[in-house]
């Protein structure tokens, strides 16, 4: 995939100007896809030069102009494209793994301290996702089309962070048992479902 196509997939969402891109980019797809403000204002130039985007000048008090993106019909042809092209499974790329599969030659106390520091930021995303989930998804058996396509995307990233967490708490449980058979497990729980606080 390239950024392009995640960027024709936010536009078919929502009419956007180049900033309103970025940052809603940031909050949604960001996610699964990241991207710096640099690289979307760059891609976008590109894209119209393709004709894959339309860009309308709307004038502003005080202000240039703001460019404000639409997906043109070359655009929809390649998203349709691109949707029906096979998608390669990409090989994981973990520096954590890495670092506790030579943990024998390092610090453990240090490893760990590293795990819970991974651990927590996984945990907060996981909390962040339930929080779009609750507030965005109320009743999922209800959703259809574009909301549903969303929501299971969202799905996938709850998974994911739920997935990381708990091989956090593994890791830590058994390095600390390695080395400590008396050291306590750890203590925190996982976010439950719908605790999150926006």
């Amino acid at each position: 995939m390239a950024l392009e196509h995640a960027l024709l997939v936010s536009l078919t969402e929502r009419v956007s100007s180049g900033y309103e891109l970025a940052r809603r980019f940031d909050k949604s797809i960001g996610f699964f896809w990241n991207a710096t403000h640099q690289q979307i204002y760059r891609v976008l130039k590109r894209m119209e030069e393709q004709g894959w985007v339309t860009a309308e000048a709307i004038a502003q008090d005080g202000r240039p102009d703001k460019k404000v993106y639409t997906v043109s019909d070359a655009g929809r042809a390649e998203l349709t494209r691109w949707i029906a092209e096979p998608t390669d499974i990409v090989p994981m790329r973990n520096e954590l793994g890495v670092k506790l599969r030579a943990a024998s030659h390092g610090d453990i106390p240090a490893l760990c301290a590293e795990v819970e520091r991974h651990r927590d930021q996984h945990a907060q995303r996981l909390e962040l996702f339930r929080a779009f989930e609750k507030k965005d998804f109320s009743a999922p058996e209800q959703l259809s089309g574009a909301a549903l396509h969303q929501y299971l995307v969202l799905r996938a990233g709850v998974r994911v962070e739920e997935g990381f967490v708990d091989w956090c708490d593994e890791v830590l449980a058994a390095l600390r048992r390695d080395t400590d058979p008396h050291a306590a497990q750890p203590g925190r729980p996982r976010p439950e479902k719908g605790s999150a606080q926006r």
